[in-house]
Parts: structure tokens; sequence; C-alpha cells
């Protein structure tokens, strides 16, 4: 695909408590489209007014918008809706996608209904929860959240008041969900197909965000060592997900391996893609390059443009 004559306009910051991360992302993706000789611009975003993001990006005069923007209004839909309003051809999945893969609760209602294995849980807001007749030890997370903000591996009932306490701060309701004790382990989408499994082995008790952005707190290990059969089982499930949630062109899915049984924790519609994301690592496995990868993203928004652009 000709891309001589297209300029790139790179959505990063944001206004979420991911916006340093966005911003590292955002800094990576520019670089790589230089190096592939494609014209870019960064645009740091700083506001979540729609009629000021509209005339950013307008003055920006740019053919597509490649979103590196993670957290609430980069990942739930509304950057996306923005950009349709424009319009505008965006890399990643449409407004509809993008909030079913935000919204946990809405997460978990469509994979139950896409047959897609995940924990039990319990809704919780700060008028209403019941954490009675639980079984220790739960995970306590912000409905609407990412990069592990507001999450706690709570194993007494005196702690799960506290715990809730933390993801109210990022949402406002929390999910209470059953523990899933096994490896944990992600697959990336490119396309319609699902990439290399990762194992991750975190120095803590799970991947949380000092583990996920500080060197040498993880191991990653790509590809995961599994047995052929449960391997090629996770990446049909992980493809199973994003389908589920109507995402397109990428993802990374979350999945917790309990003996040889997968639970599908969540669907990242837009996941990190610094030095140690995991959508490029599990794509580097497959022989596709960190430049490569977002070239790729770029084609198939482009792809887009001429419908866009009716």
């Amino acid at each position: 695909m000709e891309l001589t004559n297209i300029k790139v306009g790179v959505l990063a910051g944001g206004v979420s408590e991911e916006r340093d991360i966005s911003l590292l992302s955002g800094r990576q993706v520019f670089s790589a489209l230089e190096r592939k000789n494609i014209k870019a611009e960064f645009i740091d975003i700083k506001t979540s007014e729609n009629n000021e993001i509209k005339k950013i990006i307008k003055a920006a005069q740019i053919d597509l918008a490649f979103i590196a923007l993670h957290g609430s209004f980069g990942e739930d839909g509304k950057i996306q809706t923005i950009l349709q309003e424009i319009p505008l051809a965006y890399t990643g999945s449409g407004p509809k996608a993008s909030l079913f893969a935000m919204d946990k609760i809405i997460a978990k209602e469509r994979f139950s209904q896409s047959g897609v294995k995940t924990a039990f849980y319990r809704l919780a807001t700060a008028k209403n929860y019941n954490y009675k007749g639980l079984t220790y030890p739960v995970v306590v997370k912000p409905s609407h959240s990412g990069s592990s903000f507001g999450i706690s591996i709570v194993d007494s009932k005196e702690k799960i008041k506290e715990a809730l306490k933390e993801s109210f701060k990022f949402s406002e309701s929390a999910i209470i969900e059953d523990y899933i004790k096994g490896r944990e382990l992600t697959v990336g989408i490119l396309g319609e197909t699902p990439l290399a499994v990762v194992e991750i082995v975190p120095q803590g008790k799970y991947f949380d965000f000092k583990n996920k952005y500080t060197k040498g707190n993880s191991v990653f290990v790509v590809p995961a060592k599994l047995d052929k059969k449960i391997y090629k089982q996770l990446q049909q499930l992980a493809l199973q997900a994003h389908k589920a949630l109507g995402c397109r062109d990428f993802s990374r899915v979350d999945i917790k391996l309990k003996g040889d049984l997968p639970y599908v924790l969540e669907v990242n519609s837009i996941p990190g893609l610094t030095e140690r994301s995991l959508l490029p690592l599990s794509a580097s496995a497959c022989g596709i390059s960190f430049d490569e990868l977002i070239f790729i993203f770029v084609e198939k928004a482009l792809s887009r443009r001429k419908k866009v652009l009716k």
C-alpha cells in the first residue's frame, strides 16, 4: 500500500491515570513511523472536551489517527466516536467494541453469551455491595480501568472494604471476582490471527502496575512452554474473546490457566506499545518486528479510509 502521501497523527497522552504510559507508547509509535518513512505528527491530547479535540486534530491536517491513548477516553470508545464524527479513519476497534472491552461487566456478559469461560464475579458500588459468602482470596478491581490500577488480591474479609475503597478511586463501580490461581498468560491478536502465547512470571503475587512497567520485575516466556494442544486452545480462546467483543485489527487477551482450564480475564483493545509491552513481544515471536507491527496497524486503518471519505 502506498503511504508516501499519507500523514499520520499519533494521538497520545490523554487525561486518564495512564497518561504517562500513553506518552511512552505514542513516542515509540511515532519513532516507528519515522523509521518507515511515514509522515507523522505527535499530538498530545490534554483535554476531554470534544470540540477542542476536533479543533486540534483538524488543525494537524492528518489523513488518519493512530490511537495510542490508554485508559478512559482512549479505550472506552469516546475518542473513536469523535474521530468518526470528524470523520477520520483511525487504528483499532470501533466505539462499541472499545466500550465493551473497557467495561469489565459488559465484557463478562459478552464472554458468557459467546461461551468464553471467565471467573465468577459480583458487582459492587459505593452504596451497594455484598461480600457475604465469599470464598477467599478474591480479586477486587475497578469495572472501568486498565494497567492494573486499583486492583487488589484480598485474602480475608477484614481487607475487603479497603480494597473496594481503592477501586472506587478509579471507577464508580467495582467487581469482586473469584481469584484464579494459575499461570498468567497473554495472547496477541492481529487481524483475525492469534499470535504467540506469552507467559508472565511476575516477582510479586500478580502482574500489577509496578511489575508491569519496572524493568526486571517480571520474566516473559515466549512462546509459553505448554502442551501443544493447550497452546492451540489458548490461541483459539483468545480469538474467540476478541470476536465476542467485536474488536478489530488487533488486541491483547489476558488469560489465567488453572491446570488445563483457561479463564479469560480481559481483552485490551489498545494494549501498551512500550519496550516492555506484551503485544509487540507476542508478535516478535511470530517474526513480526515492532516497526512492521505498527505499519500493519496503519495499513489496516487506511483500508477503511476510502469508506470514511465516501
